[in-house]
């Protein structure tokens, strides 16, 4: 697993257990917060979807689901978790 922190842009390929065949679906988006504890890390991707709606997703660190997780872009971040996008995003897009 690569080195990635809070703040950074990733692209995070799962397997689709519902397809016949084994594909990898991406999901890229920034790293909200990386939690959990010794042995079950986990970390919340957030992404805003094609209809503007946002979407965020729990994946667990040492999932065999999680394919691979590729860096597109590292962030320069001073806060652990980024919780206030949330808000930001939601404000954004009710005065548009």
């Amino acid at each position: 697993m690569p080195d990635f922190k809070t703040g950074d842009i990733v692209k995070v390929f799962t397997k689709d257990s519902a397809s016949a065949k084994a594909r990898a679906t991406p999901f890229e988006g920034i790293v909200i917060a990386i939690g959990g504890g010794k042995d079950n890390k986990t970390f919340t991707v957030r992404k805003i979807a094609s209809s503007q709606v946002a979407v965020e997703r729990i994946f667990p660190l040492a999932s065999p689901a999680v394919e691979k997780i590729e860096i597109i872009k590292k962030g320069n971040v001073r806060r652990a978790k980024l919780y206030h996008l949330r808000k930001r995003d939601s404000s954004a897009r009710s005065h548009t």
